[in-house]
């Protein structure tokens, strides 16, 4: 088989073009490129794992599935799959690509290694710091990806209102449209995440509705509380993977809302697969509008925790063995009206394959019917593409513009007040709303002490503001010494700084500005750890193992710092779409009201 020098999504012809030689090659009348012999076939149309097959692959699509040994001999290169199972690549229908803080050619080398082969990123990360030309520059990257990325279009971008928050872009019902109307790639409208003025019949969150549903594209959701469905599957969402727990994605299947099933580390707050599944398992629905995504994920858990580690967490559970994985390829494409060309092994589909063991674990993966993955080990194929990565305009280098003067910690009360504070819980997307008497005190550290708190501030960094600080408390980080910091705060993606000492968060607030963005532990004014994020103040421009080591490195800084709450919770604090308390750089908000509060109010 020839090599393909930059495997992309477009090396792969249309099948309207390969036809007739797929029907000559499915009927021994021309050869194949390449034939998997020695294979069990793992069927997620017939949910079934049929024994003594080969796959016969011809243009980088299949051109047919036969009983073993059906291949003569011929011109045809051989992959012996030792008869370990084969099936179709996966396909995540939910992530978002800077979440992983490498770029979406660098993104493909660990979803490549972990069996995926397909993935719906939603770019609301970069939209909401550089509006739509954030936008087109990732998908001019995933262009260049040896992946296949569609794009669900960012639509809540800010994810509230000015009036709440500042954010880089401001993506219009005009501008989405646009973008629709721009690029095919563009599939579907990303998590609708303004659950509640969607379903008040907020004007501009129904317009940006109209932008997808006028043009046949799905909308995606993003909805917490039972009591909001029945109004935002009427108004044309049709899918989530904020089914939190077993209930509330039952009343979601019954609204014809699919539900993506987001399996993340135990360790974040991502992992709600074990509850949500209970629709399944205890209720008994059937798993046809149910698939799994993974949402999120760092670099370092990008490696360890791929889709393919969610496949096989549902199998755990209990679901069978077909049937997972089926949740993970053909569900998704079905979702997303592609399953006639991904996400099974039928005849003229895409050659996005992978050779996986007893354990659904894979071993070699192959992209349009080129070898890039072989037992674990990139091959040269992939290893040359990757070198070769997308490279962000220089206005992406250039996001972070914070205030030369401020203040990052508020005056000590000379008075006794009621204070509003975040309080941090374990897994950490919902922080609960804390009202909590401070006597005066003769520093703050006495007022930590007594009440396990540390600042939280949030620093706007659009330059779209006259420098606009908030300043809060946090119950129950952990955080005794120090400070950490952030440029990734969802998802305006200001700078938030949480610590003890005004002049430690200092150090971390101008680390960060040193980086043009990043994520950082600070001890006794020196950094301790730190990963760059230069893109955007989101992502690096560095190879994943690289980002991963940086990864690791800042989790034991991060750990030792005492923060219970994992970094990537902490970034969700500014989050002002989930309830039931959020700090943005306007102040504290109240979710789902969407109210500000003061930091501090008369005693009570």
């Amino acid at each position: 088989m020839s090599s393909i020098a930059k495997p992309t999504r477009f090396s792969v012809e249309p099948l309207h073009r390969l036809t007739r030689r797929l029907a000559d090659v499915a009927s021994g009348r021309a050869e194949p490129d390449l034939v998997i012999a020695g294979a069990r076939i793992l069927s997620t149309y017939s949910d079934r794992i049929l024994t003594d097959r080969e796959v016969w692959v011809a243009g980088g699509r299949i051109a047919a599935v036969k009983p073993a040994g059906s291949y003569r001999g011929g011109s045809a290169a051989i992959y012996d799959a030792h008869g370990g199972i084969v099936g179709p690549g996966l396909v995540d229908p939910h992530i978002h690509i800077e979440s992983s803080m490498v770029t979406a050619c660098a993104y493909a080398e660990a979803a490549l290694l972990n069996g995926t082969t397909t993935i719906f990123c939603d770019s609301h990360e970069i939209g909401n710091v550089m509006d739509v030309a954030g936008i087109e520059a990732m998908m001019e990257d995933a262009r260049e990806a040896p992946l296949s990325i569609f794009h669900t279009l960012a639509s809540t971008v800010p994810a509230t209102s000015p009036e709440l928050e500042t954010a880089g872009g401001d993506l219009t019902p005009e501008k989405i449209a646009a973008l629709f109307d721009k690029w095919p790639e563009a599939v579907a409208l990303g998590e609708k995440m303004d659950f509640v003025p969607v379903t008040m019949g907020d004007e501009r969150s129904h317009a940006i509705i109209a932008a997808a549903l006028s043009r046949g594209r799905p909308v995606s959701g993003h909805v917490y509380g039972r009591e909001f469905v029945a109004a935002y599957a009427a108004a044309g969402v049709t899918d989530t993977h904020e089914a939190v727990d077993r209930d509330i994605a039952d009343d979601l299947l019954e609204a014809g809302v699919w539900i993506f099933l987001r399996g993340g580390p135990p360790t974040t707050p991502w992992h709600s697969l074990p509850e949500a599944i209970k629709t399944m398992t205890e209720l008994g629905a059937s798993p046809r509008r149910i698939a799994v995504c993974t949402d999120d994920r760092d670099a370092e858990d990008l490696l360890a925790f791929g889709l393919d580690w969610v496949v096989r967490q549902a199998y755990k559970i209990g679901v069978p063995r077909t049937t997972a994985w089926a949740m993970g390829s053909i569900s998704p494409a079905t979702r997303y009206a592609m399953d006639g060309e991904i996400g099974g092994l039928g005849g003229g589909r895409r050659a996005d394959l992978v050779l996986l063991d007893d354990d659904l674990v894979p071993q070699s993966t192959w992209y349009g019917g080129e070898l890039m993955v072989d037992r674990r080990s990139i091959t040269p194929a992939l290893e040359a593409t990757l070198e070769t990565r997308y490279r962000y305009p220089d206005a992406a280098y250039a996001t972070i513009h914070l205030p030369k003067a401020l203040k990052l910690t508020p005056e000590l009360p000379t008075a006794p007040v009621t204070a509003n504070v975040i309080r941090t819980e374990l897994p950490g997307i919902v922080l609960k709303h804390v009202r909590l008497t401070l006597e005066p005190a003769n520093d703050w550290q006495t007022l930590f002490d007594r009440h396990d708190l540390a600042f939280v501030t949030v620093v706007e960094r659009h330059g779209k503001s006259d420098g606009n600080v908030a300043r809060g408390l946090l119950q129950n980080f952990g955080l005794k010494h120090g400070a950490v910091a952030s440029s990734v705060g969802h998802d305006s993606h200001n700078v938030i700084v949480a610590g003890t000492n005004e002049a430690d968060m200092r150090v971390a607030l101008d680390a960060i500005e040193a980086e043009r963005g990043g994520i950082c532990v600070v001890r006794d004014g020196a950094v301790t750890a730190m990963v760059p994020l230069p893109v955007a103040g989101l992502m690096s421009d560095k190879r994943v193992h690289l980002v991963a080591g940086e990864v690791q490195a800042l989790k034991v800084e991060w750990e030792k710092a005492g923060c219970t709450l994992p970094y990537m919770g902490f970034n969700l604090i500014p989050l002002s779409v989930i309830p039931e308390i959020r700090i943005t750089d306007k102040g504290m908000v109240l979710v789902p009201e969407m109210t500000q509060v003061p930091l501090f109010e008369a005693a009570e």
